[in-house]
């Protein structure tokens, strides 16, 4: 029997593997979803460089993010075109679609400028 989304997305949330509230947004229809580790320096990095301030820029109201903690059941988390091996990887899906990518962080400019063309090509699709 198969689970719907809905009950996945609960299991998920119960399990905390996925934290935060982060909503599709009604606008765009897009989230990114953010995997990290426990222990990673670079999701760390984000975390004081971007996290706090992505719900306040253009790009976070248009695109709410949701945390997925890798460290739980990997069998509860969404299927995506190719698995996560780093961390953190920035996951760009419109519904239960992956639509890009981002593998890994190095600094915030470069960040802004991938995710910001990764969006501004999922809104032209």
């Amino acid at each position: 029997m198969q689970m719907s989304r809905r009950s996945l997305l609960t299991s998920l949330a119960l399990s905390g593997l996925m934290v935060g509230a982060g909503r599709v947004s009604a606008q765009t229809g897009l989230q990114l979803h953010v995997y990290e580790r426990a222990g990673c320096p670079w999701c760390a990095r984000w975390d004081k460089e971007v996290a706090e301030i992505y719900p306040r820029t253009e790009t976070g109201k248009r695109v709410p993010f949701r945390r997925v903690k890798l460290d739980g059941n990997q069998a509860l988390i969404p299927k995506l075109a190719d698995p996560v091996r780093f961390t953190p990887t920035f996951v760009l899906m419109n519904g239960d679609r992956e639509v890009s990518r981002i593998t890994g962080y190095m600094d915030e400019a470069t960040f802004w400028g991938l995710l910001e063309r990764q969006v501004a090509d999922a809104m032209k699709a």
